[in-house]
C-alpha cells in the first residue's frame, strides 16, 4: 500500500501528476461524451470554472505556473493500450462493448484541447471552448486538479510527521465512517467521489478501504481508472449536462419545454436495464414529472442530486404510483451531499419501499474537515459548467434555488416554461 504521507513529503509532481489517464474521470463523462459524439457532435460550447465558494481565493492560493503544467500535462495524455482494451471489452452495467467503435476510435486519437486561463479578483477563471465531445472531457481532470493544487498548497508547509498524523487522523475518520457503515443492512454504497477528492492516491486508498471495509456492500467507483485498477465496478449514468445544453439549442419555448425529454428520447436508443436512470432536477423535480411522457415511468429508477433527498424520495414513489408502476421495483439513488449519518437515515427510511443506493461523493474522498489549522483543507463547492451552446446561455434551476446558474432574465423564462413556483433553499455543502 502506497505511503501517501512520505509521497507527499517528497512530492515532485512529475512523479505524481494530478491527473495521470484520460481515463480518470467519472464513467458517466465517457457515456455522455459517447451519447453527444452520436448525436450533437457539431455543437459548440463553452464550459466554465465556477468557485461557488467565494470566500476561497483560489487564485491566491494556488500558483499560477503550477496549473499551467498541470494542465498542460492534462493536454498530454492519450488513451494507452490496456485502457482502450479495458472499454473496449469489458462488460458494464453486464452489457458487453458498452461504447461503440466509432466511438472509440476517435477517443483512441483523443488529446484535450486548448483552456483559456485568467485570474480576476482573486478567483481563476477558466473555460474550455469548442465542439461539445471535446470540451466536455475537461470538466472532471480541471475540478480534480484545483482541488488538489489547493490541498498540496497547504501540505507543502508541512513537516514529515506533522503529515504522518494528519493522514493517520484522516484514514481513522473514514474507517470509523466505514465501521458506522457496516452495521446497515441491504446496504449499496457506490464511490462518487472523483471531481472533488483531496488527491488520486487518496481517492484509490478509499476506494480499497470501502473493498475490504464493506464487501458486498461497496458495488463500484464513478472513476475509470481506479475500476479498471482495483476491479470493481465502473458506475454512473448521465447528468445536467445534457439538458442543459440541449435546452439552449432549442428555438423557442415549446421545444424548450421538450428539450429534457428528447435527451432521454436519445438516451434510450442507446442503452437499457441499470443505465436508465432519470436525473429530474435540472429545472425543478416536480414540473419534470409531472409532465413526463408515460414511457419514462417505465425506466430502471431515479437519482436525487439536489434539494431535500426525503422530499425528492417521496415524491419519486407518489409519481411512480401515479403512473401504475410498483416502486418496490424502482432504483433510487441519492447523491447530493452525503455523509454516513445520512446514508443510515436514508437507507432506514426508504428500505423496502424502493430499491435504494447511494453515491457517496466529496465527503468520501475529502473529508480533512477540522484536521488542520484555520480548517485549510475542509472541502469547498467547486463545479465546472457548460455556460454557452452554440451561442447561447445554458440554464440550471434545480430542486436548490442556491445551485441555480445563468443569466437572471434567462432563469426567470425557464422558471415560467417549466413551472417551476416557490423553492426551499438548502445549504450547498460540496
Amino acid at each position: 500500500m502506497v505511503d501517501i504521507a512520505t509521497r507527499v513529503y517528497n512530492h515532485k509532481w512529475k512523479i505524481d501528476p494530478i491527473v495521470r489517464s484520460l481515463i480518470d474521470t467519472d464513467f458517466y463523462k465517457l457515456l455522455m461524451c459517447q451519447s453527444v459524439f452520436r448525436n450533437k457532435r457539431d455543437t459548440n460550447v463553452t464550459f466554465s470554472l465556477i468557485n461557488r465558494s467565494k470566500d476561497i481565493k483560489l487564485a491566491e492560493l494556488v500558483d499560477e505556473g503550477e496549473l499551467r503544467e498541470q494542465l498542460d500535462h492534462i493536454r498530454s495524455l492519450k488513451l494507452s493500450r490496456g485502457e482502450s482494451t479495458f472499454l473496449r471489452g469489458n462488460t458494464f452495467y453486464g452489457k458487453r462493448q458498452m461504447f461503440r467503435p466509432d466511438f472509440m476510435e476517435w477517443f483512441e486519437n483523443f488529446q484535450m484541447p486548448d483552456y483559456h486561463l485568467e485570474k480576476r479578483d482573486g478567483q481563476y477563471e477558466l473555460t474550455f471552448e469548442g465542439k461539445w465531445p471535446d470540451v466536455m472531457l475537461w470538466e472532471i481532470p480541471a475540478l480534480s486538479t484545483l482541488m488538489e493544487l489547493r490541498g498540496r498548497a497547504v501540505l507543502k508547509h508541512m513537516g514529515r510527521f506533522e503529515l504522518q498524523v494528519l493522514y493517520a487522523r484522516a484514514m481513522t475518520r473514514l474507517w470509523e465512517k466505514v465501521e458506522r457503515l457496516q452495521k446497515v443492512d441491504n446496504l449499496r454504497l457506490a464511490d462518487f467521489g472523483t471531481r472533488r477528492r483531496h488527491s488520486f492516491m487518496w481517492q484509490d486508498w478509499c476506494v480499497q478501504a470501502m473493498q475490504e471495509g464493506l464487501g458486498e456492500k461497496f458495488v463500484g467507483t464513478s472513476n475509470c481508472l481506479i475500476a479498471m485498477r482495483r476491479e470493481v465496478e465502473a458506475i454512473g449514468t448521465n447528468a445536467h449536462e445534457l439538458p442543459m445544453v440541449y435546452s439552449a439549442l432549442a428555438e423557442n419555448d415549446e421545444a424548450l419545454k421538450q428539450a429534457p425529454y428528447d435527451v432521454l428520447a436519445d438516451w434510450h436508443e442507446e442503452h437499457d436495464g441499470n443505465l436508465r436512470i432519470i436525473l429530474p432536477d435540472t429545472y425543478g423535480t416536480v414540473g419534470f414529472l409531472n409532465d413526463a411522457p408515460d414511457w419514462l415511468a417505465g425506466w430502471t429508477g431515479i437519482r436525487i442530486d439536489s434539494g431535500d433527498p426525503a422530499t425528492g424520495a417521496e415524491t419519486a414513489i407518489n409519481w411512480w404510483k401515479s403512473r401504475g408502476e410498483d416502486p418496490r421495483e424502482k432504483l433510487v439513488i441519492f447523491s447530493d451531499g452525503l455523509d454516513e449519518a445520512k446514508i443510515t437515515e436514508l437507507q432506514s427510511q426508504f428500505h423496502g419501499r424502493v430499491r435504494v443506493s447511494f453515491g457517496w461523493g466529496t465527503l468520501l474522498t475529502n473529508d480533512f474537515r477540522g484536521l488542520v489549522p484555520g480548517d485549510a483543507l475542509a472541502p469547498f463547492s467547486l463545479v465546472c459548467k457548460a455556460v454557452e451552446a452554440n451561442g447561447k446561455p445554458t440554464v440550471k434551476l434545480s430542486d436548490n434555488p442556491r445551485k441555480a446558474m445563468g443569466p437572471a432574465s434567462e432563469i426567470k423564462r425557464y422558471k415560467r416554461v417549466f413551472n417551476v413556483g416557490a423553492q426551499e433553499e438548502q445549504a450547498v455543502v460540496v
